[in-house]
């Protein structure tokens, strides 16, 4: 967690270390006392400035419906059980995700966008989306990419270079989802693109389908992430961590739903499904990582 001290807090807030002390002294700003000191919990403030947005009544828009649209993933369906939220999943990509939230047709979208010489994509795509100007950016996870290869890994693939060297036979994900962007990205870093590759097609869908690909010898290869290469009992080359957030609309991030998620990804339980699971690191979940 991220706790501010006073001075840091007033600085983070743009306000004077006295009107600080008042609002503490009014019990109506997040805060706790440890050991004698006042600490301020940056993920906690930034609600906190966010529930007092004012939105001119001709941006109220109706509230979008109880769906999590984005890319697939395992942990973050598993919360969305868990946390008894009513939030449905539809998993189509981060890119398609987006384009339903734009639109109204989701209540949020999961996504993990990979761009060249960029490390925080996600925040980026937020930050700049024409239509999202209201978009609240919210860490579930860092999740572990790598290449996915049969048991005892018999094609003896290490890196993405072996796998063209080999002329391996590579499973793919669509156009826009997360995961052939991180390829994209990789391809280039090497002077390579897709048409250097021997592919799998039709892409698949989600990690899952991917992995069944490599399961079933459809494929030598193919990018998902560590935990859907432990759900099909899969070899795993690992090759990054990448951002893994949910992004949504200022209201939509009051509404029950979310919050009721929200509740989850900040409890030992999701700890805990994310060992089991394995390949996240979920020390961030729940915290507002862009907010304009």
């Amino acid at each position: 967690m991220d706790l501010l001290t006073t001075a840091e807090a007033a600085d983070y807030l743009r306000l004077k270390e006295r009107k600080l002390y008042e609002l503490v002294a009014e019990g109506a700003i997040p805060c706790s006392k440890v050991t004698g000191k006042w600490l301020f919990p940056r993920h906690e403030l930034d609600r906190w400035v966010l529930s007092g947005l004012a939105v001119p009544a001709g941006m109220t828009a109706r509230a979008a419906p109880p769906i999590v649209g984005g890319s697939q993933d395992g942990l973050l369906e598993w919360a969305l059980r868990e946390s008894a939220s009513g939030l449905a999943s539809l998993p189509e990509g981060s890119e398609m995700g987006v384009e339903r939230l734009l639109r109204g047709e989701v209540m949020a979208a999961a996504i993990h966008y990979h761009a060249a010489n960029v490390t925080d994509a996600n925040a980026g795509v937020v930050a700049r989306l024409a239509g999202l100007h209201d978009g609240v950016l919210v860490a579930f996870a860092k999740r572990e990419q790598g290449l996915l290869v049969a048991p005892g890994n018999p094609k003896n693939i290490s890196s993405l270079e072996d796998v063209l060297s080999k002329g391996a036979s590579m499973a793919m994900r669509q156009k826009g989802a997360g995961a052939q962007m991180l390829l994209d990205v990789l391809l280039q870093r090497l002077g390579a693109n897709t048409a250097a590759l021997n592919p799998l097609l039709p892409a698949c869908l989600t990690g899952p389908d991917l992995a069944n690909a490599v399961a079933s010898g459809k494929a030598d290869c193919g990018i998902a992430t560590r935990a859907a290469a432990k759900a099909a009992r899969l070899d795993f080359v690992p090759l990054q961590f990448e951002h893994f957030d949910l992004v949504m609309r200022q209201a939509d991030f009051f509404r029950p739903p979310v919050q009721a998620l929200l509740k989850l990804l900040r409890s030992e339980r999701l700890t805990q499904r994310a060992a089991e699971l394995t390949g996240y690191d979920v020390s961030e979940a729940g915290a507002i990582r862009y907010a304009p």
